[in-house]
């Protein structure tokens, strides 16, 4: 894989809040990180969570070097048990790593699209393994920042889109697919928004939900009397998930699925599956 220098790196908001999640995912007490800049093969370190100085702060990460620059250039996560010392990195960067004290540090890419978009580091100020745990842990953090990415970017081609099909234009051209994708991304949009604890990207995802969806819970309009739970039960079942399957993506219990869906189909007035996915459409709920 490799960097991408012609799309946007991860965003300000979303790498914030991401940084805050990996602290409390990985027990790690600093942690930073940066985007991919624009035209460069390189990450741009633009936000700090637990540092006691400013050292990091801008610094330019060339791929390959250093131990972010070798994620980036691996696309692959990294780690160190002492930075300084390390045979495995190169050290353009020690510096600033001890200036700020950190010895045990890891480093996940962010990959959107087979594309670096930026790098989230976590980092102790002694000496000692990370273990596979607090790496797994980050890997996961990072996983959640490349969805989001891919399903707002996915609802915003989508959403470009349907000015030139609702004028007419391209009608014919595989509509069908493009509704499907509409659904897909909303599907994924509101599967990731609950796991968001930063409320600025958070409320994005869900004004793009509302978009796709406009009679959705939190949506304008008097929406359907549905919990915004139910709602997201329902976006899984009309994309075909089994009830194991949205239970999954919506880090719920198969039980608890049953008893959201049962909810919405009685407030819906449908006796199957399938009425109750066709009446939240009809009523705004679902693209």
């Amino acid at each position: 894989m490799a960097v991408d220098t012609s799309t946007t790196g991860v965003p300000e908001a979303d790498l914030r809040a991401a940084l805050l999640r990996l602290r409390r995912a990985t027990g790690l007490p600093v942690a930073f990180g940066g985007p991919v800049e624009p035209g460069r093969p390189r990450v741009r370190i633009s936000e700090l969570s637990g540092t006691a100085t400013s050292a990091l702060r801008s610094l330019a990460v060339t791929s390959g070097n250093g131990l972010g620059g070798k994620a980036v250039a691996l696309s692959r996560p990294c780690a160190v048990t002492d930075y300084s010392s390390s045979r495995q990195i190169s050290h353009e960067y020690d510096a600033p790593v001890a200036a700020e004290g950190l010895r045990s540090v890891l480093a996940v890419p962010v990959v959107v699209r087979r594309r670096v978009r930026g790098v989230l580091y976590g980092a102790l100020r002694t000496a000692q393994p990370l273990g596979d745990r607090a790496l797994h842990a980050a890997v996961e953090v990072a996983r959640d920042v490349e969805q989001a990415m891919v399903a707002a970017e996915e609802a915003r081609g989508l959403l470009a889109a349907m000015p030139a099909r609702a004028s007419g234009q391209g009608a014919g051209d595989d509509d069908g697919s493009a509704r499907e994708r509409m659904r897909q991304a909303h599907a994924a949009l509101r599967a990731l928004a609950p796991r968001i604890s930063d409320d600025a990207p958070r409320a994005e995802l869900l004004g793009t939900c509302a978009l796709l969806a406009p009679g959705a819970p939190g949506a304008p309009g008097p929406g359907t009397g549905q919990a915004p739970r139910e709602v997201d039960v329902l976006t899984w079942v009309a994309a075909g998930a089994t009830n194991a399957t949205a239970a999954a993506r919506l880090g719920l219990r198969p039980e608890t699925i049953k008893s959201y869906l049962r909810s919405a189909m009685r407030k819906l007035g449908a006796r199957t599956r399938g009425e109750a996915v066709m009446a939240a459409r009809r009523a705004g709920a679902l693209p």
